[in-house]
This record gives C-alpha cells, structure tokens and sequence, in this order.
C-alpha cells in the first residue's frame, strides 16, 4: 500500500490536470467576446465560487479519506442511495462525456497542427482515448506521474505565452490597456459578465478528481484538502493572467472571430510561428492531461456506486496492487468512443455541465447535514455557514441560467434515474422507508 502511495504534488498535478484542459485555450476568447474586460470579473467570481466547493470538498474528503466517489460518497453517506445514485450517475456521464468532448478537441489541434484535413480528426481522438486508458490500467502512480509531466510541461508554456506575449505586442505596437478597457460589441455591464460566467464556469471543473484517490496521498484527507485548495488556486492565477494578457494584445471585438484565442492574440502582437507553435502543443498537452484525470476520476465513481451495492458487480473488479477500477476504465473509454459519434457536442456538454452543477450543490447540502450531525472533521471549511449558504443560493443561480436544452436534458435524466432506481429497488422487493416531516 506504502508504495502505491502518492506525494501531494502529484495530487496537485491530477487536479490541475483536470482543471486546466482545452478550456483556457478556447473559453478564453469565449468570455472576452460576451464581456470584454468583464471577462476578468466572470472568472473572479466564478473563481471564488469554485474557492468554496473546494473549501467543501476539503473538509469532506478529510472527514471520510478512503472514499472513491467524490460527490457520490458524501451524497450517499449523508442523504441515502436515492440521492446518492442519482448525483453519482449525473457525475460519472459528466466526467465520461467530458473525455469525448475534450478528446475532439485533441483531435481538431492535432490536424490543425500537422497540417490533416479537419475530416479525419476524429482518429487522433480515438488513439488518444485508447493510449490514455491504458496509462491508466496501469496504475494510478504511473498515471499521476503521466500526468505531472504534462501539468509541468502546460503551465510552462501557459507562462511562455503570458512572456512573449506581452513582449511581442509591446514591440509591435499592438500593446495597449485601452484594449483592457474596450467592452465587447453587444453586451456590457453586469448582464455580459454573467453571461461570460456561465461560459468559463467549467473552466475551473476537475478538481473533484483529487477525492477520488484521497486515500492514497501521503498525509491522507488532510494533505487531499490541500491539494484540492492548491489545484483551484493555482488555476485560478493561471486564468485570470491569461485574460488579462489576451485583453492588453489586442482588442475585446476580435476575439469573437476565432476559436483558436491565445495563437490568434499572437499572430495579431507578431509573434513568431515557432511561438504559435508552441501553444498549440500546449493544447494537445492540456488536452492530454484532462482526459487522463477525467478517466481517473470516472473509473473510481463507477467502482465506488458498484461496491456500495447500486450498480452490478462486474463493475467491482479492482486491481489492488496498481489501485486501479479495471472494468470502470475500459467501461469509461468505450462510453467516451461512442459519444466521439454522437454528433451533437452541445448534447453531451450539456449532460456534463448540469451533472457538475448538481453534485456541487449536493456537496453543499451534505456538508450542513453531516455538521449538523456532529461530524469532527481535521480540516474545516471556515465561516460556517455562511459560505456553504453562500456556495448553495450561487450555484442553483448558475444551474438555473444553463441554456433552456441544458434544463431540459438534465431533468430528462433526474426522472429517468429516479424511475430506474425504483425499478430496480421493487424488482429486489425492498422494503419502503416512510419518514414524518411533521409533528
């Protein structure tokens, strides 16, 4: 067990890994465009937003270290297997989708760069999928040391861009705060900041990954909650750098003509090729990364809702020499090589994007319910509970401003899991729990 054990670091870099994806090198430009320099303030308070859960998930995850299933376990141990099955199914096509979508992302830089029609892109994805699994299966140190290289390697050249960036535009002449200071065409003030929020919220999801293996950092759920904190801190720098650089090389309106932001800022302040180059490396590697950790993550979900009895029991096969769930990684990869031939990604962002807004309100709620219970956590998230409150009314905001289809697809999936739990509990003749709210 002792050698299969990872450093706090290496739980950073999972985290991160989860985190800083294909994201920064698309939503960048996505939130500039809706809100011009209000792109700084959507990923501020997104960021503290994000802050809170993480506050959450610290003390949760120091409260029960050997859990697997992240927002799944706590919903469980706290509310029951009804709650429990439905936020954790939620959760685990959030992070199964998530590796198709970022996947095809892999794939649409990968023939950008190698100069391959767009038409082929999905066979990148499909061989990224695959080689990444296996990564994988073969252990989870292996598989955080894979993906520490990659974290390392991304925020270097993350840091290159925000250096040469600034350098370039300031020789060029393209270097200005009035670009800073322009508002997108067709939105201002709060509205277009709020609308910039929803769309980097996302951005920041993946530091849940870092629950998932708790268990297995050095220092248990303490040093878990920290690298939790760590992971969301250090991207949150990263973000709001990126912004604010993207924001002083080259104006707001521009930024709506390409889905490619950080090479176009670049192109624009006359940065050499060898630079674009560079970051669109950095794509391929934040890609990579995220599709190891959403794997991670989704494999342990899926083992952790079998072994609690609400899933079947091929799915509890689990390699303890290399601490890997064997089926939930081959399961997660077939479900992620399907979805590549879905065709309608705004279907299945949907699916992951509702599932994450849950599962953090539920982390909310459980959190009250085990305080009030008498749970003695070694770490504690601070001014409870304000800032569970706070974390709580913010994320049903968010949940309540997804797209209509987004609602709409999310509460399909709520009453289809709710029919499916009762099916399955009737067809096991389980007894009804009746509970009186009322005296």
């Amino acid at each position: 067990m002792e050698r299969n054990q990872i450093s706090i670091w290496l739980a950073v870099a999972v985290g991160l890994g989860n985190i800083i994806g294909a994201g920064i090198f698309v939503l960048s430009g996505t939130a500039i465009s809706l809100a011009g320099s209000g792109a700084i303030v959507a990923f501020l308070i997104v960021g503290v937003v994000v802050i809170i859960v993480a506050l959450e998930l610290g003390e949760l995850t120091s409260l029960m270290p050997g859990v697997k299933g992240s927002a799944y376990s706590y919903a469980y141990e706290a509310f029951g297997s009804e709650l429990g099955f439905i936020t954790g199914i939620l959760l685990y096509f959030s992070f199964a989708s998530s590796v198709s979508v970022v996947a095809l992302g892999f794939g649409s830089y990968f023939t950008s760069l190698f100069s391959i029609p767009q038409g082929l892109s999905v066979l990148p994805s499909i061989a990224i999928i695959v080689a990444l699994s296996l990564v994988n299966l073969v252990g989870i140190k292996k598989a955080a040391k894979a993906d520490f290289s990659l974290v390392t390697l991304k925020l270097l050249i993350l840091a290159l861009f925000i250096i040469v960036a600034l350098y370039f535009a300031a020789q060029s002449g393209t270097l200005s705060f009035a670009n800073a200071a322009a508002t997108a065409a067709g939105q201002s003030g709060l509205l277009a900041i709020f609308a910039a929020s929803i769309a980097v919220f996302f951005a920041y999801s993946g530091f849940q990954s870092i629950t998932t293996f708790s268990s297995r950092i050095k220092g248990g759920g303490r040093a878990a909650s920290r690298a939790i904190l760590y992971s969301v801190i250090i991207s949150m720098v990263f973000y709001i750098a990126i912004i604010g650089v993207l924001l002083v090389v080259m104006p707001a309106r521009l930024y709506s003509l390409s889905g490619d932001p950080l090479a176009y800022a670049l192109r624009y302040a006359g940065a050499p090729p060898w630079l674009q180059t560079a970051v669109s490396v950095g794509a391929l590697v934040a890609t990579s990364s995220a599709i190891i950790a959403m794997i991670l993550a989704s494999s342990r979900i899926l083992y952790q809702i079998s072994s609690d009895r609400l899933l079947p029991k091929v799915l509890r096969k689990y390699n303890l020499r290399r601490d890997v769930a064997v089926n939930g990684v081959i399961i997660t990869s077939v479900i992620s090589l399907i979805m590549l031939f879905a065709g309608n990604l705004y279907v299945i962002a949907a699916i992951s994007n509702f599932g994450l807004i849950f599962s953090y309100i539920i982390i909310s709620f459980a959190l009250i319910h085990l305080r009030r219970h008498g749970s003695d956590a070694p770490f504690k998230l601070p001014y409870y509970p304000y800032l569970a409150v706070i974390a709580i009314v913010l994320l049903f905001v968010f949940l309540l401003s997804l797209p209509q289809e987004a609602l709409g697809i999310g509460a399909v999936m709520v009453i289809a899991l709710l029919v499916i739990y009762y099916s399955l509990r009737e067809a096991e003749n389980k007894r009804v729990v009746r509970v009186k709210l009322f005296k």
